[in-house]
């Protein structure tokens, strides 16, 4: 009994943690979703927000203001963008779950991210790419990766 209870942490913990992407290896994948000049913002731009939202890992989940949370590897919040079952009035304007932004499979985060960057407010919707990106070279999020 005491060998599964650890097996059974042992799990919980490695599922809990996600997929933390590398570096080059996100770079490749968001190349592959057409993330590259997708609403006129570059891959660095993505890489660079990415970086400074999640640190790369799609399992980041933050709870803001006791209103609301934000989801995944971009960081998605769930009073605006996704539904996670919690939230008041929650807008879901990707019309998806906000679990399905914490998949390792990144698709649906990146369409969702898509549909955020095409609103008015763009890519400045995100505070860290305000904070961290915007105006500044961001050559290192992409190179030596081959995209």
């Amino acid at each position: 009994m005491k060998v599964l209870l650890i097996l059974g942490f042992l799990f919980l913990s490695v599922t809990v943690q996600g997929k933390v992407f590398k570096r080059c290896e996100l770079a490749k994948r968001l190349k592959e979703l057409r993330m590259d000049g997708y609403e006129g913002i570059s891959l660095a731009n993505w890489m660079c927000l990415i970086k400074w939202e999640s640190s790369y890992n799609t399992q980041v989940k933050k709870h803001i203001r006791g209103k609301s949370s934000n989801y995944g590897i971009f960081q998605i919040n769930s009073h605006y963008w996704c539904n996670d079952g919690k939230t008041p009035r929650s807008r879901n304007a990707c019309r998806v779950s906000c679990n399905a932004l914490l998949k390792d499979d990144i698709t649906q985060a990146v369409a969702c991210a898509k549909e955020v960057v095409s609103r008015p407010q763009g890519i400045k919707g995100w505070v860290a790419w305000r904070n961290r990106c915007e105006n500044r070279d961001l050559t290192q999020y992409v190179q030596g990766c081959g995209v």
